[in-house]
């Protein structure tokens, strides 16, 4: 009988091993449109927020009742031991050397880690974001509709959270997918402590850090969803193939928000004593929206990194 297996280093019968198979991106390239659709629900969240908070008496009022002016014409500035801290973190977050140093390390961070395209995207989210929301603080026009608290001077939506909402983000494109879930919360907290520092400062309202966190996620699916598209660029996470396991997903988003808690339970007490009633629950309504946007985020690119892959054109 004529053996088959002559010619060939491997017996007839069994699977030939070839070199080390190529990432899927089609799992990858399915949460394009999740994000593109993501990126249209927080356009139209901002869109519906502004208006609702800028051309509306009832939003204008809510405004006010959060973050009340002071009295005899007096600046947004809130009555505070938090006032002083509140103007040192805006001025420290609002350096030009600061800003370009986050901006180097998102830059350094995506290097290292084969994301250098994803670094460059994520750098222009960020200067995106600060052009954006000047752009429409300057365009946007804020009616007189005799709100006693309110004044025509329009600040939505924030320029200083949208830029920490958008650079938290960037730093989600360049780390590696399973350390996404290890900054984010904390991430998070840092950009609800500017947006608190806004409005403990009086310099914006509480839609306008809502405002910022929602463009923010816009230009982060926006960005993402231009990454997906590239081939070649957008592997599927290991060990998460469709989408990644969603028992442990789960378990640590419980673990996540049972941690959030236990800081909400030392940390509010102490908020209370330090900031009025309207601007405490302004604070914990962005810190809540920040988390959910945060998670949102990390939920939409769970199967996705954004790194090349290594070169395999080399043969063993």
């Amino acid at each position: 009988m004529l053996d088959m297996s002559i010619g060939s280093s491997y017996s007839v019968g069994r699977a030939t091993p070839g070199p080390p198979p190529l990432p899927d991106a089609r799992a990858a390239v399915s949460s394009s449109p999740r994000l593109l659709g993501a990126a249209v629900c927080a356009l139209l969240g901002l869109g519906l927020t502004g208006a609702f908070f800028v051309w509306t008496y009832p939003g204008q009022r809510l405004d006010g009742l959060l973050l009340p002016r002071a009295e005899r014409g007096g600046g947004y500035a809130q009555p505070s031991t938090l006032l002083d801290p509140a103007r040192s973190v805006l001025a420290a977050f609002g350096s030009t050397t600061t800003l370009a140093g986050l901006l180097g390390a998102v830059l350094l961070v995506g290097l290292a880690g084969r994301r250098l395209m994803a670094g460059l995207v994520g750098v222009g989210m960020v200067l995106g974001a600060v052009l954006v929301a000047g752009a429409t603080k300057s365009a946007l026009l804020r009616p007189e509709l005799q709100v006693e608290t309110s004044t025509t001077h329009n600040s939505f939506p924030s320029g200083h959270v949208a830029a920490a909402t958008t650079l938290l983000l960037a730093f989600l494109l360049v780390v590696p997918a399973r350390a996404r879930r290890w900054i984010a919360l904390p991430g998070a907290a840092g950009v609800t402590v500017i947006a608190g520092a806004t409005m403990v400062a009086g310099w914006h309202r509480f839609s306008d850090a809502l405002g910022g966190v929602l463009l923010g996620v816009a230009l982060f699916c926006l960005a993402a969803a231009v990454l997906v598209g590239r081939p070649g660029v957008v592997r599927t996470t290991p060990g998460a193939p469709g989408g990644g396991a969603v028992r442990p997903g789960l378990t640590e988003a419980v673990v996540g928000l049972l941690g959030l808690g236990c800081v909400l339970l030392l940390v509010v007490p102490g908020l209370r004593a330090a900031l009025p009633p309207g601007v405490l629950v302004a604070v914990l309504a962005v810190a809540g929206l920040t988390v959910l946007a945060v998670g949102s985020a990390v939920y939409l690119v769970r199967s996705v990194d954004f790194a090349r892959p290594a070169d395999r054109s080399t043969k063993g």
